[in-house]
């Protein structure tokens, strides 16, 4: 959120590469077939939506979705197409049962756990059908895939500093599953996405 302009991009850039290709949007696009058919009409808020890549993967797939992309960076958010709205997380500026669902991605692992455990009773009380998420599992052959990977895909800097930080400041299954009942979340299901090293939540509401 601190760098020039021009890093920024590069680093959007290649979260949208890696959520492409290493499970990201086809683990999102999962947990909304669990609940929708692929021609149905519904509303997302896709939280820490950064450069509006879910949004983008999402109606590709559901085009009669309407996906709502908020980020506390307005710099971000220049890139996501619209609606997109720049507001803090902490404090959601919409009513109680806004959305069909609210969804973040690789967002939980940046706040404490109390943190996340006000951040995802948010969640729950904005969403009218069910909250989804996917994060980052904490492993140790996931802190080395952009380090073994970077000759290959030619990592920026920014990427690798902040993905190996991000993979040491996730969590297991089990620390998901916990913050999320903790938060009020009714029956959270939890499960590992191996090779990518994701896990995913979805908790109907």
């Amino acid at each position: 959120d601190s760098v020039p302009a021009a890093e920024a991009e590069i680093n959007l850039a290649e979260i949208a590469f890696l959520n492409r290709w290493f499970g990201g949007h086809g683990i999102t696009r999962s947990l909304l077939r669990e609940h929708v058919a692929d021609t149905d009409e519904f509303t997302v808020l896709d939280i820490g939506a950064a450069s509006g890549d879910f949004a983008r993967a999402i109606q590709r797939t559901f085009p009669r979705a309407r996906v709502t992309s908020l980020d506390l960076r307005p710099r971000n958010l220049s890139l996501a197409p619209p609606p997109r709205l720049a507001a803090d997380a902490f404090a959601l500026p919409f009513p109680t049962r806004a959305f069909d669902f609210v969804h973040c991605s690789l967002f939980l692992h940046h706040f404490t756990d109390a943190e996340v455990i006000e951040l995802l009773a948010a969640m729950r009380t904005t969403a009218r059908r069910a909250v989804t998420l996917q994060d980052l599992e904490r492993h140790p052959l996931a802190y080395q895939f952009l380090p073994l990977t970077r000759p290959l895909f030619r990592w920026s800097p920014l990427v690798l500093h902040d993905g190996m930080i991000s993979v040491a400041a996730a969590f297991t299954a089990p620390e998901l599953h916990s913050l999320a009942r903790r938060a009020g979340l009714r029956a959270p299901r939890v499960r590992r996405h191996f090779p990518y090293f994701r896990l995913s939540l979805s908790a109907a509401v």
